[in-house]
């Protein structure tokens, strides 16, 4: 059997972590994984989430079977968060998953189920896991513009009934790029005028303009669009990276229309990992549920937003500065996590060999992952592959 297997492609983020982790210069710096980092350039376990794991040692409550849903209690929190106190809860079903990416999962098996070989549409430039995990579920997937929204909207024109597309809720991933408002509402009456079926990612709510601002887009779809599909993630705005806790949200035009979506959302966790892991939706829990506890995660969440906006506003400065204005006057209009370089695939390679830097050869570069006194590095080292672009000579 073995002998049968080809070579399958390397995940290209975890190649670039070896690749870091096998450098040996001591100025070397990794920009690669979605984690944040603090001035020490740790991850640290939010306040909250550290207090929450107290309380809920001392209760050593049961570790049997949750069941196929999961924590229920965790289900309704993450309702309650991402669609607000007036938001449609009554016709909205939710499971819990593996982390954001088993919501993925499970939502494009849905999808499968209901109609097989359906077309879900991503942006372009994507994440980089949302077409495997599309197309390794049988859909086909088509893109459409990302960074140009008039020409977003020209090619989502084109989605037909019925199909899906998947659109990231907030701190777009790779670029740090959202739609405006006004394109927001013209893809809600998209959806609507033409009937195909909003899938939003949700990873970075919180780490862009705060918590409720970041989700108002999507509590927009929710409320006008008859059916949405929500993929939630945990890991970011908790630190719960390695708890993989998220929640596959489904929202029907009414709640009779969605009589069989929890159970088709359970049969799909069934055949893949049965039942979610319980410790991170327990600790999402005990904080949502905790006046106290949650207002203490809200603080530091908006903690960890103004320390990634300050890190974008001092690497603008800084490439001003060097005289790269354009530059940065567009990483200005980037928010969250990530910022899109102005590089290309082989400047992106030169930034790895001449300076250290290590980000995906697309461009894209964790802002939260650098402290605030290695900006000028990151700043430097883009200044100086972009010469070597004006100054290289001809032929």
């Amino acid at each position: 059997m073995l002998e049968l297997l080809l070579p399958p492609p390397v995940d290209p983020l975890w190649d670039l972590t070896e690749a870091f982790g096998a450098d040996t210069r001591p100025e070397r710096l990794n920009l690669v994984l979605g984690v944040y980092r603090d001035e020490s350039g740790g991850t640290p376990v939010m306040a909250a989430v550290r207090e929450a794991e107290i309380l809920l040692a001392e209760r050593s409550a049961s570790k049997e079977y949750r069941g196929l849903s999961g924590n229920l209690a965790f289900n309704r929190a993450m309702l309650s968060m991402v669609l607000g106190p007036d938001g449609p809860v009554e016709r909205a079903v939710a499971v819990q998953t593996v982390a954001g990416s088993g919501a993925l999962r499970l939502l494009a098996d849905l999808i499968c189920r209901t109609r097989p070989g359906t077309t879900v549409w991503i942006s372009d430039p994507a994440y980089v896991n949302h077409r495997p995990i599309l197309e390794a579920a049988g859909l086909t997937v088509r893109t459409y513009r990302w960074l140009d929204q008039e020409g977003m909207l020209e090619d989502l024109a084109g989605a037909r009934r019925d199909d899906v597309v998947l659109l990231q809720g907030c701190c777009h991933n790779p670029t740090g790029v959202d739609p405006t408002p006004d394109a927001w509402e013209a893809l809600a009456a998209l959806a609507v005028r033409d009937g195909w079926v909003p899938f939003v990612d949700l990873a970075y709510h919180g780490l862009g303009d705060g918590l409720d601002a970041d989700l108002a887009a999507t509590r927009m779809l929710a409320d006008r669009v008859p059916e949405v599909l929500l993929a939630i993630s945990c890991s970011k705005n908790f630190g719960l990276y390695s708890d993989r806790t998220g929640c596959a949200v489904v929202i029907g035009a009414s709640r009779a229309t969605l009589r069989h979506a929890e159970t088709a959302l359970q049969n799909a966790a069934r055949t893949q990992y049965s039942m979610p892991p319980e410790h991170g939706a327990a600790v999402v829990t005990a904080i949502w549920e905790d006046a106290r506890l949650q207002a203490s995660w809200r603080s530091e969440l908006d903690a960890m937003r103004r320390r990634i906006a300050a890190n974008r506003t001092a690497l603008v400065e800084q490439l001003a500065a060097l005289g790269r204005g354009e530059e940065a006057d567009a990483l200005a209009r980037q928010k969250g996590m990530f910022s899109m370089l102005p590089l290309s695939p082989e400047q992106m390679l030169r930034l790895r060999g001449r300076f250290a830097i290590y980000g995906t050869t697309a461009g894209r570069v964790n802002i939260a992952g650098i402290g605030l006194d290695r900006v000028p590095c990151l700043a430097r080292g883009i200044a100086g592959v972009l010469e070597e672009r004006v100054t290289a000579p001809a032929g």
